[in-house]
């Protein structure tokens, strides 16, 4: 275990800034000492874990990567697939896809470009029958769109779903009978007819033998995503197995517009050039005066009210609105129309949206995964996507899982 933290190590961990660790060591508080090697003045990890006792457990429990070597070769069968962005991310985990289901033809299109030997099954998942994947998958995965349901009896079944896609994500789990099922989902889904049309899947895959473990909020960016992008992850295990499914530890590091742009960590050159879409002069002659970090409330008053309309005397913050990023913050969730109003997410130097391949690595897609189809098309695959390094961190978090399964079945 390493013995010393540097003094922005020290700094990140507590959440306090260097010139409060350099006061506290001037002070006696928290002491720094000579590296013996390096000679740098570094902190003895187990003096700030005594002195911050509880306040500093969860830091050094947290692991540096979530990185676990399958045992086996372990199949995904994915649902609702997209342009892949899920997809990409438990490949990188090492799972492998054996099939994935999508209706968009451009999403379709997009996948087969970059993955001629997936076997991508174009159409209505109402379309398809998948028993020949019985006992074959380790995984089902899908993004199914949060629908409402009909609640005629007092606990929600497998028919009162009918009709919605969730019903149909049921139906290919219960088809396919894997180890486990994850879907994911938008944050309002917690909130969605106040709950209840959650807690009717949960009731629904326990109807057809799958467990919910308690349901998380994923965010992205503790995840080596540079963006507050949230999702909800919603686990099933088979009932008849004993062994505990555990979310993807979140990383300390959070990474920045900067990070997803320009050379560094996350890619090992600039983005890529590539077209986007434009605002018109009326917008660029308002997002001018807009600051990086900066709204719409940075803007003078009589063109504050001339931009927002109506929505200048509505409560709330909106400040997505007018919005220009900075480069040393994680962009904001990104949206299917780079250039609507009330979603902009403008460039920090330049009056302009995000171009595709930016776009694409806000969501840390590979600068090699090519998007099929005219802008608007491109744009709708990548916002809707999931964040392709969350998507690893997850598939880790289920190659452990599997690993566990199986090591358990082959001793039995």
């Amino acid at each position: 275990m390493k013995e010393y933290l540097t003094l922005s190590e020290t700094a990140e961990l507590l959440g306090k800034n260097k010139e409060t660790l350099r006061r506290w060591d001037r002070e006696g508080k928290l002491s720094a000492v000579r590296e013996p090697i390096s000679n740098y003045r570094v902190y003895r990890k187990s003096e700030v874990q005594t002195l911050f006792g509880e306040f500093f457990q969860h830091d050094i429990n947290e692991t540096t990567s979530n990185y676990i070597e399958p045992d086996n070769e372990y199949k995904v069968l994915e649902l609702f697939a997209g342009a892949g962005g899920l997809a990409v991310g438990l490949e990188k985990a090492g799972l492998k896809c054996v099939a994935l289901n999508e209706i968009d033809k451009y999403a379709c299109e997009t996948l087969r470009k970059n993955r001629p030997h997936w076997n991508v099954l174009e159409g209505d998942i109402k379309n398809f029958n998948f028993s020949e994947y019985h006992n074959q998958v380790d995984v089902v995965t899908g993004g199914f769109p949060c629908q409402a349901f009909s609640y005629a009896g007092k606990k929600l079944g497998l028919a009162d779903a009918r009709g919605t896609l969730f019903y149909e994500f049921a139906r290919v789990v219960k088809e396919v009978n894997p180890p486990i099922c994850i879907g994911e989902n938008v944050r309002g889904l917690l909130s969605h007819e106040n709950g209840k049309t959650l807690q009717g899947m949960i009731s629904i895959l326990d109807e057809i033998g799958y467990k919910v473990v308690p349901v998380q909020v994923l965010k992205a960016i503790n995840y080596k995503v540079p963006q507050k992008r949230e999702r909800l992850i919603l686990v099933g295990i088979r009932k008849d197995i004993d062994v505990k499914y555990e979310y993807p530890k979140p990383y300390k590091k959070i990474y920045n517009l900067k990070d997803a742009l320009k050379k560094g960590e996350l890619y090992n050159s600039n983005v890529p050039k590539s077209e986007g879409a434009k605002y018109p002069q009326s917008k660029i002659e308002v997002l001018d005066l807009v600051p990086p970090k900066g709204y719409w409330r940075d803007l003078p008053l009589e063109i504050q009210k001339s931009f927002m309309g109506g929505s200048f005397y509505l409560g709330g913050g909106k400040t997505g609105m007018a919005r220009r990023i900075g480069w040393d913050e994680p962009c904001l969730t990104l949206t299917c129309s780079p250039a609507q109003k009330q979603t902009e997410r403008c460039h920090p130097d330049e009056t302009r949206p995000f171009t595709v391949r930016e776009y694409s690595r806000i969501q840390t897609f590979p600068d090699d995964w090519e998007f099929v189809g005219g802008l608007t098309q491109q744009y709708k695959q990548i916002g809707n996507a999931v964040p392709v390094n969350l998507g690893r961190e997850i598939g880790y978090s289920l190659i452990k899982f599997l690993n566990e399964y199986y090591l358990k079945q082959s001793s039995v």
